[in-house]
């Protein structure tokens, strides 16, 4: 197999090839997003399965191509269905293209997703805009030999969320009457959701919220140097007192309801992206 860095010359001189638009932006429009893909003015779409070394979506609602265009104004580019570790990828393979779009010149990722809330003071068809998270998928994507041509090995977690972004996307969600809450997102590896008992555990070490996405590419985003927003439609409650039924088919009825509300907080956010030639300063205000 090619070195990682490899991997990615490739991939990007695959899409170069077909756009060779400059994106500002990455947004990775998972369950919660996915419709977000009609606000772009597409300029171009490449399949996974175009692009060497990108796995194949098989989640459902996961359409699995990059489009490629603008949107608020903003170039951008956005991975239109995500991977995820229950799938039999692993983590690299899941995060490849947030090193691809870093490579295509993205220096903001916003990620989108579900999860099911934890907090009792969340309802579902709220958002979650994060602020921190917990890793237990058993696995992180930088482990592997040390590659400078991909960011520092050792790079600190302590902010991987952007606060000035957090704190942007509650005012929009405040100045459109979204509630949205900020907290604390645990990732587990799925595909099963939780019992019970863990529902207990995961909110006793300080989860706001579970699902089985976003950490693996927000930790290599922030290695990659890139500033993050992430938000998660709450699709379900998982009290472990009164747990609200579940089954993928709710999860996925549950985001669509909540994609307009999560729909203009992105849209919020891109029309405050700055200009390329003031990258110093990304978003105004």
């Amino acid at each position: 197999m090619l070195p990682l860095t490899s991997q990615i010359d490739v991939a990007v001189e695959t899409i170069r090839r077909r756009w060779d638009g400059r994106p500002r932006v990455g947004i990775i429009l998972g369950t919660g997003l996915g419709g977000f893909a009609d606000e772009i003015e597409r300029e171009r779409i490449v399949g996974y399965d175009e692009i060497p070394h990108f796995a194949r979506c098989t989640a459902p609602g996961h359409r699995g191509r990059l489009v490629c265009g603008r949107a608020a104004g903003v170039s951008l580019v956005a991975m239109d269905g995500r991977l995820h570790r229950y799938e039999g990828y692993s983590l690299q393979q899941i995060t490849l293209p947030v090193r691809v779009m870093r490579a295509l010149g993205i220096e903001l990722l916003i990620v989108a997703s579900a999860s099911g809330g934890l907090n009792p003071a969340f309802a579902s068809g709220d958002l979650l805009v994060i602020e921190d998270h917990i890793n237990l998928l058993g696995d992180n994507p930088l482990v592997g030999i040390d590659d400078d041509g991909t960011g520092p090995h050792w790079r600190a977690l302590s902010q991987p969320y952007d606060r000035t972004l957090v704190e942007r996307a509650l005012q929009i969600a405040r100045r459109e009457n979204i509630v949205a809450h900020r907290g604390v997102y645990v990732a587990v590896c799925g595909p099963n959701y939780e019992t019970r008992a863990e529902y207990r555990f995961l909110r006793a070490i300080g989860a706001d919220a579970v699902g089985m996405s976003t950490v693996p590419e927000v930790i290599v985003a922030v290695h990659a140097g890139l500033r993050v927003l992430a938000l998660s439609a709450i699709t379900n409650l998982g009290l472990s007192d009164a747990p609200s039924p579940i089954d993928s088919q709710h999860v996925v009825e549950a985001a669509r309801m909540a994609e307009p509300k999560m729909r203009k907080i992105v849209l919020g956010i891109l029309a405050a992206v700055e200009p390329r030639g003031q990258a110093e300063k990304l978003i105004r205000g």
